[in-house]
């Protein structure tokens, strides 16, 4: 008897109530990393995991969304998972759930047609769904009722189910930049210390970034840059939690003076040691430094 076929990726099928989020929950399996494949007709599944075997680890994670879209095809599911079931081929299944009355509020608020009843009233379709999805239900792994469930809400229940201590952390990203370069249009808050004293004036620091210790001691014995460091690291310690609470997954503090090389990419290193002190996963990246004419740099650790 030959030896089970198996499947070197994670493969998570997702299926459900039209209505019932799984559009919303794909988008947020997309950002733990899960290549996604919308509307796949259930025959297909085993083809597809066969081909995820043959890429390797360049596709290591999988969504395969099937619902009752894939009208006559969807009648072979339960035949495809019973099969795979069998052949001892690993799966997970997401079944998206949610009350008839919370499904044709939003099918009503969309103006769209549900799949199972294009020409009559909205809450046959959602009877005939239910009833044609019960058995494929009773197979799911996991189950959320997006009833009176919040975006935020749904995407902690993804994370927490389909994440790992690496995707669940919010990325922050320090980026130093001048201001004659343009500001950076990513930015979730930006920083103007072009009020500091700017070391191009001084003729032998003008060619030395804001890394180099003579340039960063010049710049942070001053009285107003000390002032502003006193009322900055308080701010971004108080901040950074408060975003990780609303669930945000990345972060971009942008820094900005002239030029971009000096006192914007003190600041900037300042608030990654920082925040890269107190846990958090941060980036730092220096975007209009090399546009100036540098001669001395120090390499830092992003």
């Amino acid at each position: 008897m030959p030896e089970p076929r198996r499947i070197c990726c994670s493969i998570v099928i997702v299926t459900g109530m039209s209505g019932g989020g799984k559009t919303q929950a794909c988008r947020y399996m997309e950002d733990l990393g899960y290549f996604c494949v919308d509307n796949l007709p259930p025959v297909f599944i085993p083809k597809f995991a066969e081909l995820c075997a043959h890429v390797g680890g360049h596709v290591s994670k999988v969504v395969l969304v099937v619902d009752t879209r894939s009208r006559e095809f969807f009648d072979t599911f339960l035949h495809v998972l019973e099969d795979m079931d069998r052949n001892d081929e690993p799966y997970e299944m997401l079944f998206m759930d949610a009350s008839d009355a919370a499904i044709i509020r939003r099918y009503k608020e969309t103006r769209r047609r549900h799949p199972m009843a294009p020409s009559s009233r909205i809450s046959e379709g959602v009877a005939k769904e239910r009833e044609r999805l019960e058995k494929v239900r009773s197979k799911a792994t996991y189950i959320i009722d997006t009833s009176e469930l919040q975006k935020v809400e749904l995407r902690d229940k993804i994370v927490r189910i389909f994440g790992n201590a690496e995707t669940e952390q919010m990325v922050i990203n320090v980026l130093s930049f001048g201001f004659k370069f343009g500001m950076p249009l990513d930015a979730d808050m930006v920083l103007d210390v072009r009020f500091l004293p700017n070391p191009f004036y001084v003729e032998s620091m003008r060619h030395k970034s804001g890394a180099v210790p003579e340039v960063a001691e010049y710049i942070q014995e001053k009285p107003v840059t000390r002032e502003f460091l006193q009322r900055l690291d308080p701010l971004m310690e108080f901040l950074a939690p408060q975003y990780v609470r609303e669930g945000k997954e990345q972060l971009v503090i942008a820094v900005g003076c002239t030029g971009g090389m000096h006192r914007s990419v003190f600041i900037a290193k300042h608030i990654f040691d920082l925040l890269k002190a107190k846990g958090h996963a941060v980036r730092l990246e220096h975007r209009d430094l090399m546009k100036n004419d540098v001669r001395e740099h120090v390499r830092e650790e992003c």
